[in-house]
């Protein structure tokens, strides 16, 4: 099957994809603001420039888009039906990027942290960053 869009089309359309100071990613900004936390935002000093780094509690969160980082059984992660094998390839390697990036963090001490995309949809998104402001917290409350 034959991609919609020629490819200069295709190419811009992927260019305006942003990597940082995403919707989901302002959400959980936002949300952590509110309640007090201070972050730091894409330290280049850590591995893999992580969303938001609060050094405080020395956590790092991710806010992962369910495409581009392959979640396993989101109904937002599907496979093109065009360049299948490249786009497979492309997320896998991101996957081991992912996983090597969180390992390398754990050994320098940092406790590390994911949201995805999906758990900040509306009916999900006050008990997801609940939930999150918890993990960093260590608390129990859930105001």
């Amino acid at each position: 099957m034959a991609d919609v869009h020629d490819r200069a089309t295709r190419s811009y359309n992927m260019s305006r994809v942003k990597g940082k100071d995403t919707k989901p990613e302002m959400q959980v900004r936002k949300y952590l603001h509110a309640k007090g936390l201070r972050y730091r935002l894409h330290s280049k000093t850590l591995p893999g420039k992580p969303d938001l780094v609060l050094t405080k509690y020395h956590t790092v969160i991710f806010v992962n888009g369910c495409f581009w980082h392959g979640h396993e059984g989101c109904k937002y992660f599907v496979l093109p039906k065009t360049r299948t094998e490249w786009w497979l390839d492309k997320i896998e390697e991101t996957t081991r990027r992912d996983n090597k990036i969180m390992d390398e963090l754990k050994e320098r001490g940092w406790s590390s942290l994911v949201i995805w995309e999906c758990e900040l949809k509306p009916k999900k998104r006050d008990i997801s960053l609940k939930r999150l402001y918890n993990l960093i917290t260590k608390t129990e409350e859930l105001n």
